[in-house]
């Protein structure tokens, strides 16, 4: 069977992570995706918080789990049997990074392969950190993220 992890913080899940991960189930038999509990970054949701809301955008795809990792991506895949990393490039200002993040990857797990996917070009220009402004500014999300996202955004920003 084959198997690969989607990761990434998901504060909040957009429709590109749901594209991507819907391409991605798509090429594997399983797709685990893969919450970063990560105490260096501010969030806006806690991590049970992205967790229901990464469960409730991914829903319909019925290949894939979702579930929380700490600690290097690498290490976590290994100990699950997973040998394929999935990042999403959204344009070509990512791939820098990612191809660093790679590169580093492939030193610190030679056996570990990444796989770059390209969410629908109607979805390539959205990003967590820029739907998190748009909701903060009071603007309507509901174009960049899944309904359930897009009505926490709200309780949370009615909160601030």
């Amino acid at each position: 069977m084959s198997q690969a992890v989607y990761a990434g913080t998901f504060d909040p899940p957009t429709f590109g992570h749901v594209d991507v991960a819907a391409r991605a189930a798509q090429v594997f038999d399983r797709l685990t995706v893969a919450v970063a509990e990560d105490p260096r970054k501010t969030l806006l949701f806690s991590t049970a918080e992205r967790l229901e809301l990464a469960r409730s955008a991914l829903a319909g795809l019925s290949n894939v789990e979702v579930v929380s990792f700490s600690g290097l991506l690498v290490d976590w895949a290994r100990a699950h049997g997973i040998r394929t990393l999935i990042r999403g490039l959204r344009a070509f200002s990512d791939f820098e990074y990612e191809f660093q993040m790679a590169l580093t990857n492939r030193k610190l797990a030679p056996d570990v392969e990444t796989m770059f996917l390209m969410p629908n070009e109607d979805f390539s220009y959205v990003s967590s950190s820029m739907v998190r402004e748009i909701a903060a500014l009071g603007g309507d999300v509901e174009k960049f993220v899944p309904a359930p996202v897009a009505a926490a955004l709200q309780r949370k920003m009615s909160r601030k």
